[in-house]
């Protein structure tokens, strides 16, 4: 399997180049689940092995790809709003586990939600539409949105451009870094959560001294 992608994947690469990076991560994060993170993994690849790419461009390509897919998504979400999503949920053959975790981590954590979600299986491709249709305040969702494409296409380009020796490793790496960064932006996220929280009793306090 790793090697007939890998073929398949530098066949791409050596027509399109960079719109290879571009196009799969614009549908990636607008909702369609083609494999974004493979394609973004295997362009760094290329940077490191065959120096047919340049590794700041592809992080910037990808950068710039992540975020205006999300932004898509997250308005065809607002415009069409839970029964699109059903029928996206049908079309797509997303799993109901996926939407209603989905569900529980914008209840839970908002906004935040966007930031981590590229790190999470299944999240990155419904995270956009989502925000959309449970709308949240797009200058958050546009905030949170960038900082998480900005960190996720540096993390996934560094990977594959470092431990750029072995394809099917790459996979393997990809794996669990994901998982460990997903576990680390929650840690932050709860930290900093209980943090506000804290300055908020404090404050409240204060004001029923006074």
């Amino acid at each position: 399997m790793g090697e007939r992608l890998f073929h398949i994947l530098r066949h791409f690469f050596n027509h399109f180049g960079y719109w290879t990076v571009a196009g799969a991560l614009l549908l990636e994060n607008a909702g369609v689940p083609v494999p974004g993170e493979t394609i973004l993994l295997f362009a760094s690849f290329l940077a490191y092995s065959e120096r047919r790419l340049h590794l700041p461009y592809i992080i910037l390509v990808g950068v710039l790809a992540a975020t205006l897919g999300d932004n898509i998504g997250y308005w065809i979400g607002y415009r069409g709003g839970r029964p699109m999503l059903e029928r996206y949920q049908h079309i797509f053959h997303i799993r109901q586990k996926t939407l209603e975790r989905g569900e529980r981590l914008f209840a839970r954590y908002g906004s935040h939600t966007i930031f981590f979600a590229r790190f999470i299986v299944g999240m990155r491709i419904i995270a956009g539409p989502m925000a959309g249709v449970l709308r949240m305040p797009w200058r958050s969702f546009a905030l949170f949105n960038f900082l998480g494409a900005t960190l996720w296409v540096t993390v996934v380009s560094l990977v594959g451009y470092l431990f750029g020796s072995e394809w099917d490793d790459l996979l393997r790496i990809m794996k669990r870094v994901n998982t460990g960064l997903f576990v680390a932006a929650a840690v932050v996220i709860v930290l900093l959560y209980w943090r506000y929280r804290r300055r908020r009793g404090a404050r409240a306090g204060a004001g029923e001294d006074d």
